[in-house]
């Protein structure tokens, strides 16, 4: 798949707004901390180490991409950090809650309630419209939409006059804005996003990402998101490396060509 063009300049990425923007919030502190994560699966000769020792803090209202070989640790980094699975050892904090001692019965509401998530596979619910999709994890968690931040989102991701509709009448870069306004409609601390670019065309990827960039800017959203797409990791703040399931590099202010060259030299590569 050809891939989207980089941002060349990020805040021009941003459209004017017909309303002045509110201001984001001061990011203060870390919305995830990992200390000393290991992840292993299995037992004995079989057990496979999926993390190993892993420490990350990632700041309030930032955006981080995480990158790695296949089989580097990626996606269990992501599943730990979000708490769709506990680490064998070690602490995961959101915020200043430690994940790691919730049984799942908390676990499912912090995600339900703090957390918003993305995925390659968009997720919807072919039945309902796209404001009952996007609503449907306040109705979970039985609270009611808050309409002026609901028709905020619905703006921003360029919904607007598609609320109506079902998934099936929408392209495959309309189900996804729909998918990351259903992650922003709970105000969560952190959305984590795993590959949520993967399935699309390039131009609407570049679309995706522009509007991944603006929760942050705009929003003070914080943003994790795996990828193995150089393109799409330089819109991130920062990048983090992992391979053979530990951080190995962190960069500040990624470009492609500088996450290109560093994938060719990760791991059994280096």
């Amino acid at each position: 798949m050809t891939q989207p063009s980089a941002p060349a300049d990020r805040t021009a990425t941003a459209p004017a707004p017909t309303a002045p923007a509110p201001s984001a919030p001061a990011p203060t502190g870390a919305a995830v901390r990992l200390d000393g994560v290991t992840k292993v699966y299995g037992r004995g000769t079989g057990a496979v180490h999926a993390l190993r020792g892993v420490d990350a803090v990632v700041p309030r209202g930032s955006f981080t991409a995480v990158m790695g070989p296949s089989g580097s640790g990626k996606s269990t980094f992501l599943h730990c950090a979000a708490g769709l699975d506990l680490p064998t050892g070690g602490r995961v904090s959101l915020g200043e809650q430690d994940l790691s001692g919730l049984n799942e019965d908390a676990l499912t509401r912090v995600r339900r309630e703090r957390i918003g998530f993305v995925f390659q596979a968009f997720n919807l619910m072919p039945s309902l419209t796209v404001e009952q999709n996007i609503t449907l994890p306040l109705r979970l968690a039985g609270r009611k939409a808050d309409a002026r931040w609901l028709a905020e989102i619905v703006e921003r991701v360029g919904l607007t006059g598609r609320t109506g509709r079902r998934p099936s009448e929408l392209s495959g870069g309309q189900q996804q804005r729909v998918a990351l306004a259903r992650a922003l409609v709970t105000r969560p601390e952190v959305v984590f996003g795993d590959e949520p670019t993967g399935a699309l065309d390039t131009v609407t990827a570049k679309e995706v990402l522009g509007l991944l960039r603006r929760t942050v800017d705009l929003l003070g959203q914080t943003v994790v998101m795996v990828t193995h797409d150089p393109v799409a990791a330089s819109y991130a703040d920062a990048v983090l490396f992992l391979a053979d399931g530990q951080i190995v590099d962190r960069m500040a202010a990624p470009t492609v060509e500088r996450v290109s060259d560093r994938m060719t030299r990760l791991g059994a590569w280096a």
